[in-house]
């Protein structure tokens, strides 16, 4: 029994030895390129066959909403826009995510995107994951061929339930959240 033992300890041994280094390889090789799998969605922002992910971006700042009146005539928080500094994954900062919706890097390049489709956060309290349709491109950097952003992986960002009323009118309030943001351009 012991020698068995030790001969699976071994084999355990080799076929670690064996996987390691394929996955620091693979590791090494996609800082080198610097692509990002897509991230697993729902179908419904689904971004459309023939995209490569271009840039992952952290967002970390604000949603910003003001108190208006509905069709309806009842007050709610109406999204104004978030107001984000965008990270790169060694944590520094890459540029800013503004109200249009608009991304902007410190490259020089910029899109502005119109949500087209959406579906809820696992959290109630998180802002929805979105598809997000590129309506205009700017400058030359890592921006200028991307036709799709995906927002994922949100956390926050939704507006309290309270304190928007016929009195509170053009009242303004900011929810902190955080979110990913896949850019995605045609692939090569």
């Amino acid at each position: 029994m012991p020698r068995l033992l030790l001969a699976a300890a071994v084999g355990l041994i080799v076929l670690i030895s064996i996987a390691l280094p394929a996955n620091a390889q693979s590791s090494a090789q996609k800082d080198a390129v610097g692509k990002e799998p897509p991230p697993d969605v729902p179908d419904a922002i689904a971004v459309p066959a023939g995209l490569e992910v271009v840039l992952l971006a952290h967002g970390s700042g604000s949603q910003i909403y003001t108190c208006q009146a509905g069709a309806d005539g009842k007050f709610a928080w109406t999204l104004k826009g978030p107001d984000a500094e965008l990270k790169d994954r060694k944590d520094k900062v890459i540029g800013h995510h503004s109200a249009g919706p608009t991304w902007k890097l410190n490259d020089g390049s910029e899109v502005t995107g119109k949500a087209v489709a959406r579906v809820d956060a696992l959290d109630p309290e998180s802002v929805p994951w979105l598809l997000v349709n590129v309506v205009s491109n700017g400058g030359k950097g890592q921006l200028a061929n991307v036709t799709s952003i995906q927002r994922v992986h949100t956390h926050g960002g939704q507006p309290p339930g309270y304190g928007c009323d016929e009195s509170h009118k053009d009242a303004e309030t900011k929810s902190s959240y955080t979110a990913d943001y896949f850019f995605y351009a045609p692939a090569k």
